[in-house]
Order: structure tokens, then sequence, then C-alpha cells
């Protein structure tokens, strides 16, 4: 009986101080190992959309939304805001860098370190909210210029490629019809000939790529949100010219393509 009630305490002991040492660990801080995220936003201020459609501004508005939710965590979080036009290169309209700082907790009580993580959160809060408006308030700027009747979305690549060079992981968001319109004997106008189908538009996407490539986009995540209701038409919403940069994206080296 006293054989049998030593082995029971010793488990005992041994399974308390084993729960005791997984509960400090779970109670530790995580330390985020990743990277800053470099986020780009290109707005398409051409006269083919129409921010003030209640549709359009409904969902541009929830994917600015998301995209400040999901990338703005930590400091040296970075977010740019670009127009598409026919300068769109040269047409960045906003550039923040998160500052909220989650100061180092890993020797601290656990009371000190609750405050920290309570006061990092108020302050990134803050933060998000104040980028949040300062988006939207370049969504419903208007271009009444001569600017809006070309999209240059080329010329987003060497924007793309200067962001690849910081290092960061980088995410970018076209909130555009995605209708090429550029003239000139070596670009694409997709409103005067877009591609007929699926396979047109791939040979022509890695016919350009052999252009574009000199612009090292490295590997960045790409969504395309586009303005289309779920209704609108094939000849609106022409599926071959999602395609088009479905593959153009890809043969640049970008890691994942999606559309919304």
């Amino acid at each position: 009986m006293k054989r049998t009630f030593t082995l029971n305490w010793a488990l005992f002991c041994f399974f308390t101080i084993a729960l005791l040492a997984c509960s400090s660990d779970s109670d530790k801080p995580k330390v985020d190992t990743e990277g800053p995220i470099y986020t780009l936003i290109f707005l398409d201020k051409t006269r083919s959309v129409n921010i003030n459609k209640a549709f359009v501004a409904q969902k541009y508005q929830q994917a600015i939304n998301d995209i400040i939710e999901q990338n703005i965590r930590q400091k040296g979080d970075r977010l740019e805001v670009y127009f598409i036009h026919e300068n769109t290169s040269k047409a960045r309209s906003l550039n923040v860098t998160v500052r909220s700082e989650m100061e180092d907790v890993s020797a601290a009580s656990p009371t000190d370190r609750e405050t920290a993580e309570t006061e990092f959160a108020m302050s990134l809060s803050r933060e998000k909210t104040q980028i949040r408006q300062r988006v939207l308030q370049q969504l419903v700027t208007q271009n009444a210029g001569s600017s809006n009747q070309e999209t240059d979305i080329w010329a987003s690549l060497p924007v793309i490629a200067k962001a690849n060079e910081t290092g960061a992981t980088v995410k970018v968001y076209y909130l555009s019809d995605m209708i090429e319109s550029v003239k000139g004997a070596t670009r694409r106008d997709f409103q005067v000939k877009p591609p007929k189908d699926n396979a047109q538009a791939d040979e022509w996407a890695k016919t350009d790529a052999a252009q574009l490539k000199k612009y090292e986009i490295g590997s960045p995540e790409i969504t395309m949100v586009l303005p289309f209701e779920p209704n609108a038409s094939v000849k609106e919403n022409n599926p071959a010219v999602t395609q088009y940069w479905q593959t153009l994206f890809s043969e640049l080296g970008a890691g994942n393509v999606a559309e919304e």
C-alpha cells in the first residue's frame, strides 16, 4: 500500500510540474517573428470606374476596411495609395508607416504585461482608424482632369518592384476594372481591342511579360477587386481581361493572384 501511494504521489507531482510548465509557456507573449507588411493600394481614377455607384462604393469601402484590418499589425507596417490613370507611377497620394510599438514584456509581471498589451492594442486601433479615414478620403477623390482618359496599369509594376527592394512582405490591391487602355504600338488598349478569349489573353500576357520582366516585383500577393456586380454582362466584365492579368502577374513571379 505504501509503495502504491508513493508511486501515485510521484506521478501526481510529475504531471503537476508538467502542467505548470505548459501554463507558464502559454502565458508568455507570442513574439511576432513576421516582418513588416508593405501594402500597395491602386485606386482606379479613370472614367471607366464610377465610385459614386452604390455597389462600387460599398464594395471598395469594405475592401479597404479588410485590407487595413489584416495588414496593419505592428510598428513598421507600411501602406501606400496610388491613383491609376495615365501617370500611375507618379501618382502616389498617401504614404503612412505604423508607429505603434509593443514594448518588451519578456521580464514583466503578468499585470504589467497585460497593461502593455492593452496600451498597444489601443494605440494600434487609433492608428488603424486614422489610416482608414485617410484611405477612404483618397477613394472618393475625383479626377476630372485629362489624366482620366487612359488607364496605365503596367506603370504600377515599377512601384511594386521598388517596394520589393525593402525586403518586406508586399501585398498589392487593385481597386480597378483592370481595363488597360494606353495608346501605342507596344501597348494594350482593352477598350478598343480586348482579348477575345482566355487563349489569346494568355498569349498576349506571355508576350508582354517578356518586356516587363525588367521590373523585379518579387513574389507579392496580388488581389484585383473588380467593380462589377454579380449579374454584370460578359461585355462589361470580360473574363479574358482578368485572365490576362492572372497570367501576366504569374509570369512576372507573383506568389498569389486573386480576384474579388
